[in-house]
């Protein structure tokens, strides 16, 4: 990522989430710990079914007296209505800002280059009153700033930052692993363990319960995680959501996202899998990726 370049992140969303119960409400529900947010730290995390299976994931900013949510645009609205339906009587209110705010992504290089910077996943800084954060699952994504969409120009140009193809980013995070777009596509379809959220500090297992909680940790406990989501490289034809990945006609795995930067649900630990090798599907030649991250 050129210390020069940033991505207006166009498909992302704000949620602000503000009231005197918010941090306990939120405590109650993410698989991350709350106490981790602060003015100097911001976290990823995700929200789950009650089987442990994934439904959203967003990143969490401390935000004046409350915190704003940066997740998918596509996820807002969902996320809005379950988070709405969970607060019943507690007093919580959201606020969805996506017309007022947008996300910006620009390298980890120039992040550091902050004089009040430290090199580490999470840090938040302020700019003027505007928050930018080192991306919590993995530095290598480099920084986000989140601002008023009517000062966005203005500071980008102080910065010295320019505008670049969007592409590139979602390419970036495809290639390292990290699912950049199309989270829809894995709602309720695995376990939010199996979308290697432990390696993306997006899971605190110390913390008490929450929606979820209890299939997590069994699957940690038992050393019951044999699958996990990995990015999908075509080399010919054309993947299908939902089409079964064989290599030498023995299944290892599914299709789930098969948009510009694919992934699949993969039984890593299955001797039929190997990285070196070449799968297909019914219409398809691909490579499966472990991330360097995964080391496990």
């Amino acid at each position: 990522m050129n210390i020069k370049n940033v991505y207006i992140l166009d498909d992302r969303a704000i949620l602000y989430l503000n009231g005197e119960d918010t941090k306990d409400f939120l405590q109650n529900l993410i698989s991350n710990d709350i106490n981790k947010v602060s003015d100097t730290n911001s976290c990823f995390t995700s929200l789950l079914s009650p089987q442990g299976k994934f439904l959203y994931e967003f990143i969490i900013i401390k935000h004046k007296s409350g915190y704003l949510i940066d997740c998918e645009k596509s996820q807002a609205e969902g996320l809005f209505k379950q988070l709405s339906i969970y607060k019943l009587r507690s007093k919580v209110e959201i606020l969805n800002l996506s017309n007022e705010f947008v996300v910006a992504a620009f390298s980890h290089e120039k992040f550091i280059a902050f004089d009040e910077a430290q090199d580490v996943t999470g840090y938040t800084i302020k700019y003027r009153e505007d928050p930018i954060f080192l991306d919590p699952r993995n530095k290598l994504l480099g920084a986000r700033l989140i601002i008023n969409l009517e000062k966005l120009y203005l500071s980008l140009k102080k910065l010295d930052l320019q505008d670049s193809n969007l592409k590139e980013y979602y390419a970036f995070s495809h290639k390292l692993g990290i699912v950049p777009k199309d989270l829809n596509k894995l709602q309720n379809k695995l376990f939010g363990i199996e979308c290697n959220y432990e390696e993306l500090n997006g899971i605190d297992f110390k913390k008490g319960c929450y929606v979820g909680q209890e299939n997590t940790a069994r699957i940690k406990m038992k050393n019951k995680l044999s699958k996990r989501l990995f990015p999908v490289n075509l080399v010919e034809g054309k993947l299908e959501e939902g089409a079964s990945i064989y290599y030498n006609k023995i299944e290892i795995g599914k299709v789930l996202i098969d948009s510009d930067y694919p992934f699949a649900i993969v039984k890593y630990l299955d001797q039929n899998f190997n990285e070196k090798f070449k799968f297909n599907t019914k219409d398809a030649l691909i490579n499966i990726e472990k991330p360097d991250w995964i080391t496990k």
